[in-house]
């Protein structure tokens, strides 16, 4: 992971989304100071920003900090705090992060992964040959382990994962690419080259 600064909400974000949803929850009667109960179905409008959410993010996971096309249909809208317990802002732009499905998925409701919007730059560290992801050394205690939880809450250390990041930087020094498309495309990658000076 690498820090994302939180963008802008779209113009048409209110009448699209926040309106519509706020409508909605008044109309199923739902508490928005109380969890979501359990069973109960809410509708989906953050979709309709899915297209400003991916150009707002340049199309970079918040999570995996690599470039999906949006063509794949793996885009989501990964609410940070979840719906389940924060129905009060599932239809709030801050409350949304751009992610790969299979992210999504594996951070589900759970509370021990870390915002990409309030981690730190080199808090993630990449052995850049093996992809090896792992919390940089020397972070104080309690940050190590939150990176630490993180990557095995996320499997962001998984072999595919893995070898998506060798791949990336070994395609970069092969030559079949640029940095600045590097950069585009892994920018984990390219920030960790960059800090062990391994940029051609």
């Amino acid at each position: 992971m690498i820090k994302v600064n939180p963008q802008p909400e779209p113009v048409d974000f209110n009448v699209k989304v926040r309106q519509k949803g706020i409508r909605h929850l008044e109309e199923k009667g739902i508490d928005l100071d109380k969890p979501l109960p359990e069973g109960v179905k809410i509708s989906p409008y953050w979709r309709d920003c899915m297209d400003e959410l991916y150009q707002a993010y340049s199309g970079i996971c918040g999570y995996l900090a690599v470039h999906f096309e949006r063509t794949t249909g793996g885009a989501t809208v990964e609410h940070f705090a979840a719906k389940s317990r924060r129905v009060d802002l599932a239809y709030e732009w801050s409350n949304y992060r751009l992610a790969s499905s299979i992210i999504n998925s594996r951070k589900n409701d759970y509370e021990d992964v870390l915002d990409p919007f309030e981690i730190e730059n080199g808090w993630f560290h990449v052995e850049l040959v093996s992809g090896r992801i792992f919390p940089a050394p020397g972070l104080p205690e309690n940050v190590f382990q939150k990176v630490d939880d993180t990557i095995k809450r996320l499997k962001l250390d998984d072999r595919s994962n893995r070898e998506m990041r060798a791949r990336h930087y070994y395609e970069y020094i092969q030559g079949e690419y640029t940095e600045s498309f590097l950069m585009k495309r892994s920018p984990l990658v390219w920030a960790e080259a960059c800090r062990q000076d391994m940029l051609l």
